[in-house]
C-alpha cells in the first residue's frame, strides 16, 4: 500500500509514510481517517522519501480544497514533511501553499530524525 499511517492517541502523534505513486484517493483515505479518529490537532510526521508524485493539477486543487475545508473547522497540529527528491519537494511546497488555510507550524526536512526533533520542540504549541 503506497500510503500507511499510525495514530498514537497517547503521544498525540500521526506517522504517515508515502511510498511509490500516491493517488488522490489514497491521500483522501488518510485524511478521512485522521478526521474520523479526532487526530487533526495531533503532531504529524509525513515521510515522503520513497514517494513519487502522481497527482495532476486538478487533483491537487481538489486536495487543497479539502484541506482548506478541514482547516476552516478543525485545528491542525504541527506538520513535518520529510522530502529528499526535488520533484516531491515541489509537490509538497505546492500542497502547503494550496492547503494551509490555518495557521499552524509546517516545516520540510530531509531526515526523519530532524523532523522528529522539530516536532518534539513543538510541544505546547497548537495541537501539542
Amino acid at each position: 500500500m503506497p500510503v500507511t499511517w499510525t495514530i498514537s492517541h497517547a503521544d498525540r502523534l500521526v506517522m504517515m509514510k508515502a511510498e511509490g505513486p500516491v493517488t488522490l484517493a489514497e491521500a483522501e483515505k488518510y485524511l478521512d481517517d485522521i478526521v474520523v479518529n479526532d487526530a487533526m490537532p495531533y503532531h504529524k510526521l509525513v515521510d515522503c522519501t520513497a514517494m513519487h508524485t502522481s497527482v495532476d493539477d486538478d487533483e491537487m486543487m481538489q486536495l487543497g480544497a479539502r484541506m482548506r475545508a478541514y482547516a476552516a473547522t478543525l485545528q491542525g497540529g504541527p506538520l513535518a514533511f520529510v522530502v529528499t527528491k526535488p520533484d516531491v519537494l515541489d509537490y509538497v511546497r505546492r500542497y502547503i501553499n494550496l492547503a494551509m488555510g490555518a495557521t499552524r507550524p509546517v516545516k520540510i526536512f530531509t531526515t526523519v530524525d530532524e523532523a522528529r526533533r522539530w516536532l518534539g520542540a513543538q510541544k505546547g504549541l497548537a495541537g501539542g
